[in-house]
């Protein structure tokens, strides 16, 4: 991965953390690793564990944030999903899985301030 796509990337999972935090959820982790791969954001929505995946793109060219969450991006959420749930010490009785899609057409340049566009799609899948 280009530098600039991962400081977008990165840049995306701030901004989610963020808005994410100021709708009243409480940020439980961030880039959780597993064998398998990575959640981008675990947060508490009352009594509600979410996975959250982050998806940030600077242009339309290749469709928009939402559309790049695959139907195989999805399954592997689930198994990392399951793989955290598996390994946790006290049992989970409610999770879902949410969307927070960002278009940040100035992401990827310090000096062309523009407002990013966050989309937050609960139960995504």
């Amino acid at each position: 991965m280009s530098d600039r796509r991962r400081l977008l990337g990165q840049k995306g999972e701030q901004l989610a953390m963020r808005y994410l935090a100021q709708k009243g959820y409480r940020i439980v982790e961030q880039n959780t690793r597993t064998k398998q791969g990575e959640i981008d954001l675990i947060v508490q929505d009352d009594k509600t564990l979410v996975f959250v995946e982050v998806r940030t793109r600077s242009s339309w060219a290749f469709g928009t944030a939402a559309e790049s969450v695959t139907w195989k991006k999805k399954q592997k959420l689930r198994q990392l999903a399951m793989a955290y749930i598996q390994a946790q010490q006290q049992p989970i009785a409610s999770f879902r899985f949410d969307v927070v899609a960002i278009f940040h057409p100035g992401g990827n340049d310090r000096s062309e301030p523009s407002e990013p566009v966050i989309e937050h799609f609960m139960n995504a899948f």
